[in-house]
C-alpha cells in the first residue's frame, strides 16, 4: 500500500506538468477567445455601423430629396409671385400712362381752343385796325373837305364884306355883326341837320352791329331744352304696398314726411305715389328713398331713417359732381368748394320750367362768344354767365331776391368784382358800370326767349314767326315765305314773272 517516494515524486511531476500543460493550453484558449470575441465584437460593430450609415445615408438622401423639391416649389412660387407682381405692376403702370394720356388729350384740347380763341382774337383786331384805318381816312378827307369850306367861307365873307360895305354905307364893325349874324343862323341849321343824321347813321350802325353779333353768337351755340316736370311720381308693384308705406296707424308716412321734409300724397291713382315739396332737392330725396324702400320691403320708421340718411350722402355727392361737371364743360377754374356746391344745386331748380343749370351754362356760352366778339375777356364773360343765377339755389333759405343773394355768396367765396356785378345787377336795366353785367343781361334775354326753353315764350314764338312771314309776303313780287331755325333765316319765294335779278336782290 506504500508507495515509494521516487514514484510518487515521479507521478506528481508527471501529473504536475500535466496539470500546467492544462492549464496554459486553458489560457491560450481563453486569449484566443477573447481575440475571436474581439475581432467578432469589433466586426458586428462595423457591420452595425455601416448599416446604420447606410441608413442615415438613405434617409439623408431623402432629406436632401425633400429639400430640392421643396427648394424647386419655393422657387417656382416665388417665379410666378414675381411674375404677377410684375404684371400687376405693368397694368398699374398702363392705367397710369393712360391717364396721364388722356390729362395729355385733355390740355392739348383746351390748349387748341385757346388757340382758336387767341386767333379769333387777332383777326377781329385786324379788322379793327383796318376799320380804324379806314375811319382815320374818312376823317382826314372830312378835315380837308372843312379846310376847304372854311377858306370858301373866308372868301365869301370877305366878299360880302366888301360889297357891304360899299352898298350900304355901314361902318366894318356894324358891317361884320350883320354878316356874322346871318352865316351863324345859316350854319347853325345846317349843323343841326348834320348833327340829326349822324346821330342817325350812327344809332342803325349800332343797332346793326349788336343784332349780328347776338345772332351770331345765337347761332354759334345751339342748345336743347326740356321743360322738367316739377311733380315726383314713385311707381309701386301694386296697391298693397300702398298700406305698407303708410304703415299701421300711419307711423311709417309720419317718419317719411319728418324724415325728408315732403308730403307723400296717396290716393285713388292704381301704382303711383305722389311726393310734393316746396324744395326740389327734399323732393328727390324723398323720390328715391321711396324707390330704395319699395325695392328693399323693409318699410319702418328706422329703416327710413336709415335710407333717407344714405340718400341725402349720395345726392350730395351727385349735386357736388354735377356743379364740376357744368364748370368743366364751360372751361371755368379755380371755383370755391361751396360755390361748386350751390352751383350743382341748379341741377334740381326750374324757372318757368327751364332747368335753371343748364340755362347758367347757355348764358356762359352766349357771353363768352359775344365778348369775343367786342373785344373783351371771354373767360371772364363765362365765369360771370355761370354763376349769375346762383343766388336761385337758395333763395328759400335767405332774405332777399336771388341777385343779392347770388352776389353776396360769390364776395363771400372770393369772387371778382365784375362776376359779383354780374351776378347783382343782370336784371337791373339801369345797372350799366360794368359792361359784363350788360353782356350776361342779354346773354340772359336770349337764352330765356329761345324757342322751347320756357313754356311761357311759345305762344309768343308762334306769333312772332307768322309775323316775320307776313311782313316778308308783302314785299311786291314775293309769292311765299318761311321762318326757320327759330326765326334766324327767312326762306323767300318769288315770282319770276313779276321779279328780276335785281329786284329779287333788293328783297
Amino acid at each position: 500500500m506504500f508507495v515509494s517516494t521516487n514514484a510518487l515524486i515521479a507521478w506528481e511531476a508527471e501529473f504536475g506538468h500535466g496539470l500546467l500543460v492544462a492549464q496554459t493550453s486553458n489560457g491560450v484558449i481563453a486569449i484566443v477567445a477573447m481575440v475571436v470575441g474581439l475581432v467578432v465584437g469589433a466586426g458586428a460593430l462595423l457591420i452595425v455601423n455601416l448599416l446604420r450609415g447606410r441608413e442615415l445615408k438613405a434617409k439623408a438622401d431623402s432629406i436632401l430629396a425633400q429639400a430640392k423639391t421643396t427648394a424647386d416649389n419655393l422657387v417656382r412660387t416665388a417665379e410666378v409671385d414675381a411674375k404677377e407682381a410684375a404684371l400687376r405692376q405693368k397694368q398699374h403702370l398702363e392705367q397710369e400712362a393712360n391717364k396721364l394720356r388722356e390729362q395729355v388729350r385733355k390740355k392739348e384740347s383746351t390748349l387748341e381752343r385757346r388757340e382758336e380763341s387767341l386767333q379769333q382774337a387777332a383777326d377781329d383786331m385786324r379788322k379793327q385796325e383796318k376799320m380804324v384805318e379806314a375811319n382815320q381816312r374818312r376823317l382826314s378827307e372830312k378835315i380837308a373837305e372843312a379846310t376847304r369850306r372854311s377858306e370858301e367861307v373866308k372868301r365869301l365873307v370877305q366878299d360880302q364884306t366888301q360889297k357891304l360895305l360899299a352898298t350900304s354905307g355901314l361902318s366894318r364893325e356894324e358891317a361884320s355883326e350883320r354878316l356874322l349874324k346871318n352865316i351863324e343862323q345859316e350854319l347853325e341849321q345846317d349843323i343841326g341837320n348834320r348833327i340829326l343824321k349822324h346821330e342817325r347813321r350812327v344809332h342803325e350802325i349800332c343797332e346793326q352791329k349788336s343784332q349780328e353779333i347776338i345772332l351770331t353768337a345765337m347761332q354759334r351755340y345751339a342748345s336743347a331744352h326740356t321743360a322738367d316736370s316739377t311733380t315726383s311720381t314713385v311707381d309701386i308693384p301694386n296697391d298693397e304696398m300702398k298700406g305698407r308705406i303708410i304703415g299701421r296707424e300711419g307711423r311709417n308716412i309720419r317718419a317719411f314726411e319728418k324724415a325728408t321734409g315732403v308730403d307723400v300724397i296717396i290716393d285713388d291713382t292704381p301704382g303711383v305715389v305722389i311726393v310734393s315739396g316746396f324744395d326740389p332737392v327734399r323732393r328727390e330725396v324723398a323720390r328715391q328713398s321711396l324707390d330704395k324702400l319699395i325695392a328693399d320691403g323693409r318699410i319702418h320708421p328706422s329703416r327710413i331713417e336709415e335710407l333717407v340718411a344714405e340718400t341725402e350722402k349720395e345726392l350730395e355727392k351727385f349735386i357736388r359732381r354735377k356743379g364740376q361737371e357744368a364748370a368743366e364743360e364751360v372751361n371755368i377754374a379755380g371755383l370755391h368748394e361751396r360755390v361748386i356746391y350751390m352751383l350743382g344745386r341748379l341741377h334740381f331748380r326750374t324757372s318757368f320750367s327751364q332747368n335753371v343749370l343748364r340755362h347758367s351754362v347757355e348764358v356762359a356760352f352766349l357771353s363768352g362768344m359775344m365778348a369775343e366778339m367786342i373785344g373783351l375777356n371771354p373767360d371772364t364773360a363765362r365765369r360771370a354767365g355761370l354763376l349769375h343765377d346762383i343766388g336761385k339755389a337758395a333763395d328759400h333759405e335767405l332774405e332777399g331776391g336771388h341777385p343779392k343773394i347770388g352776389a353776396d355768396l360769390l364776395k363771400r367765396h372770393g369772387e371778382n368784382e365784375i362776376v359779383v356785378h354780374a351776378a347783382l345787377g343782370h336784371h337791373d336795366q339801369l345797372t350799366t358800370d360794368f359792361p359784363y353785367t350788360l353782356l350776361v343781361a342779354t346773354s340772359d334775354a336770349c337764352s330765356a326767349s329761345r324757342p322751347g326753353a320756357r313754356r311761357e315764350s311759345l305762344e309768343r314764338y308762334i306769333k312772332r314767326m307768322e309775323e316775320l312771314e307776313s311782313i316778308a309776303r308783302g314785299f311786291e313780287g314775293v309769292e311765299q315765305a318761311f321762318a326757320i331755325q327759330a326765326g334766324r333765316e327767312l326762306r323767300v319765294i318769288v315770282s319770276a314773272r313779276e321779279t328780276d335779278d335785281a329786284k329779287a336782290a333788293k328783297v
